[in-house]
């Protein structure tokens, strides 16, 4: 189990002291979180925590990840230590940096994190006090994480198996930014040659919501076919909202996809073969 239900998050509140994350991307972020967020959450942010950006998106793309260490000192000042539950949300239904911190939880080697179905606005409805008092735990020494324990795939291994029949690169950015019918964020329009158009948005129920497991294993494993889930590739603009998919695919029992942590971001910005239209 990897996403959990306000029911569920109410439960381990009460039977586990969770550490409690609230993680926001965006220039705003802090703002957003000071003007409202669930009780004793403390705030992680996209933009300097969870990535570390170069000068050049070509380099990594718009959010390259930290180095682990780093990333270990950052959960050792959360309060974040190998035994403890931690349960992330954030603004934007578990697509933005929720995803991304249980991805790089996960990638750490952490087994006990969760992502809130629904994020913040489902904690809201389901009456959770929310708070606009700035949380923080006992600081503990640094994570012990040297290295990413889940795949980290490059633009030159992707380049070498687009075409291949046994990898599947799946994007899930909106689909007219796949097509090529406007780029509202990169340099160029399009997709990488061979990739498959799988939005993350489809992850989630008319409500905002996770779809049930039953749901995205279905969708997924016809998707997938008959390759291997070792052999699949996530990307997205950035490798923030392609981590909402493997989160998906993780519920949905199909694990081993990599992640494209430079994404389009970073192949449109190295003259890299475009696509446009649809496959």
């Amino acid at each position: 189990m990897n996403i959990i239900t306000t029911d569920q998050l109410k439960a381990l509140i009460v039977d586990e002291s969770p550490v409690l994350i609230d993680a926001r991307g965006g220039v705003d972020a802090l703002k957003h979180y000071n003007s409202g967020h669930l009780e004793n959450a403390v705030f992680a942010d996209l933009e300097t925590d969870l990535s570390e950006k170069s000068v050049n998106a070509a380099h990594g793309g718009r959010h390259p990840l930290p180095k682990p260490e780093n990333f270990g000192r950052f959960l050792g000042k959360l309060g974040i230590t190998q035994s403890s539950t931690v349960i992330v949300y954030d603004d934007k239904k578990g697509a933005n940096a929720a995803a991304r911190f249980w991805w790089m939880l996960k990638a750490a080697g952490h087994e006990k994190v969760y992502v809130v179905s629904g994020g913040l606005d489902a904690i809201a409805k389901a009456g959770l006090p929310v708070s606009k008092t700035v949380s923080s735990h006992s600081e503990k020494e640094p994570y012990p994480v040297t290295e990413w324990t889940l795949p980290v795939i490059d633009a030159d291994f992707v380049a070498n198996v687009s075409r291949n029949p046994e990898f599947m690169i799946i994007d899930v950015r909106e689909n007219y930014r796949y097509v090529g019918e406007s780029e509202p964020i990169d340099l160029v329009a399009g997709h990488i040659p061979g990739a498959v158009n799988i939005p993350y948005t489809s992850n989630l129920d008319e409500h905002g919501d996770f779809k049930s497991v039953e749901e995205l294993a279905a969708k997924y494993r016809e998707a997938i076919a008959d390759r291997d889930p070792g052999n699949v590739i996530v990307h997205c603009g950035s490798g923030v909202t392609a981590c909402h998919t493997l989160l998906a695919l993780s519920e949905a029992g199909l694990e081993g996809a990599g992640l494209y942590v430079g994404s389009w971001s970073e192949w449109s910005r190295n003259d890299r073969p475009v696509a446009t239209g649809i496959k």
